[in-house]
């Protein structure tokens, strides 16, 4: 998983509440488990004018030219501003891989779903809770400013515009601990790795039999 320090970046907006997972990555598009290969397909229904299929070439599909995404100002953005109650719905985690997989290192809204919540830390994908007049501050003036950016210091605990404003955001530690070195649950494993070496040579020891050829 890739670590998260501290990020400046432009910003893009999703401003509509109630974001489902199913609308952040249609339910025929779950395919694998490779955690890759979804950004493509990430809000396909409102990216698109037409029904995307499985496996389909995107590249020649038609944009819907309403969809902030497909806007010229927001392409390489990295942090999603949102609205309430953001991943909502069934538990799938290709939510977050497919933000992560377009592009994507920071959600920022007022209220998360609980499921997709962990699911971003799980995969590295940085989800802060800011109140909603503060998002809605941040939404006034990323319509209002072209290649709007914010800077997300994740040892601070804050989100900071350019002209000055800093906002503090709650992290727990052992998530914050989890994103700054990169670690997920297999990383977390592997810290203890010789520990886990140990208890296995000796309980080999104890009771050869289980040995398997």
């Amino acid at each position: 998983m890739k670590a998260f320090t501290r990020l400046k970046a432009l910003v893009a907006p999703m401003d509509r509440a109630n974001v489902d997972t199913d609308m952040i990555i249609p339910k025929q598009f779950l395919k694998s488990i490779k955690r890759t290969g979804f950004g493509k397909n990430l809000f396909d229904e409102l990216r698109y004018l037409d029904e995307g299929q499985p496996d389909q070439d995107c590249s020649g599909r038609p944009l819907n030219p309403d969809f902030p995404l497909n806007y010229p100002r927001y392409q390489g953005a990295q942090v999603l501003l949102a609205r309430e109650n953001f991943g909502c719905g069934s538990s799938r985690e290709h939510a977050p891989w497919a933000l992560e997989d377009y592009g994507f290192r920071v959600v920022i809204a007022p209220s998360f779903a609980d499921i997709f919540y962990n699911n971003c830390f799980k995969n590295g994908l940085l989800a802060i809770v800011l109140p909603a007049a503060v998002v809605d501050e941040l939404f006034d003036k990323l319509a209002a400013t072209e290649g709007f950016q914010l800077d997300v210091d994740l040892s601070a605990k804050t989100v900071s515009t350019s002209d000055g404003d800093t906002f503090a955001f709650e992290i727990d530690d052992f998530r914050q601990h989890c994103l700054l070195n990169g670690l997920d649950d297999i990383g977390l494993t592997l810290e203890d790795r010789a520990a886990i070496s140990a208890f296995e040579a000796q309980h080999l020891q104890r009771y050869p039999w289980v040995a398997i050829d």
